[in-house]
């Protein structure tokens, strides 16, 4: 798969743009679907064409998608420049601890709160969560709160700078271990062999805070959608090959079952 896709600007209208207002702080949340509640983070630089389309495929499967605006401005086509200048306020600002690998971002409370939220408007025994790239570990932050029971790591990539580090400090990995095993639940990750943001001594961090509660999948560079102009990288969006047979499509369906079973299942 070697020809260009071109994105366009993504008007998002077939989702229900709502403001929030969780601890003081209010956010746009893009909600859209019937079901349990999906919390879909989008990577850098924001919510763009690629990250609402897989919103959607969430949302064909019986779920309510719950993606917040957490940077970036909702929509925009994701060029090189666009890119770098949404990482740079990221880095900076308050609501995130890009570069710490012992301590959760700020964010990851109002997030909490979300699924919570959502949780009690969408129904259902409980709420599955994605994050990517950026926002990839605060699907594993999520787990502090009770209503979360499938989180999706796709590429993790915080700490920025570090090969390893889980981003949470040492009594959340325990308390979220704890749940994962009175509970009998599991963490799923996705990454590109190769990946310099989501290297592989970070699943190894995961794997030994975790044990077998983390399933964690290195997927080979090679099997990453060619021609979109930037490295193996992003397993549900850029770098997706939708098409049977696909080790990027098996992913997205391990992703979907994976909420059908922990959120629909008897």
């Amino acid at each position: 798969m070697t020809e260009e896709r071109v994105l366009q600007f993504e008007k998002l209208e077939d989702f229900d743009k709502r403001q929030l207002t969780f601890q003081g702080r209010t956010k746009d949340v893009y909600v859209s679907g019937e079901g349990p509640a999906i919390i879909v983070m989008s990577e850098i630089p924001g919510i763009y064409q690629l990250v609402a389309d897989f919103a959607r495929r969430v949302r064909s499967e019986g779920f309510t998608v719950w993606m917040p605006d957490m940077f970036g401005k909702a929509g925009k086509v994701p060029t090189t420049g666009y890119m770098l200048g949404s990482m740079a306020r990221a880095c900076i600002s308050r609501e995130f601890r890009a570069f710490s690998a012992n301590k959760s971002s700020p964010i990851v409370d109002w997030l909490r709160a979300l699924a919570k939220h959502a949780h009690e408007e969408s129904g259902g025994k409980g709420v599955g969560a994605i994050g990517m790239c950026f926002t990839g570990n605060f699907a594993f932050n999520l787990m502090l709160e009770p209503s979360v029971l499938a989180p999706v790591l796709s590429q993790p990539s915080l700490p920025i700078g570090k090969k390893g580090g889980i981003h949470a400090s040492p009594e959340e990995i325990r308390c979220i271990k704890d749940r994962l095993e009175d509970e009998d639940l599991t963490v799923l990750g996705y990454c590109f062999e190769g990946d310099d943001f989501c290297q592989k001594e970070r699943f190894d961090d995961y794997k030994q805070a975790l044990g077998d509660r983390f399933i964690g999948t290195i997927l080979p560079a090679e099997t990453a959608r060619q021609g979109t102009g930037m490295a193996p990288h992003s397993v549900v969006t850029h770098h997706l090959i939708d098409e049977a047979g696909e080790p990027t499509r098996k992913a997205l369906d391990e992703i979907l079952a994976f909420y059908h079973q922990r959120l629909k299942s008897a």
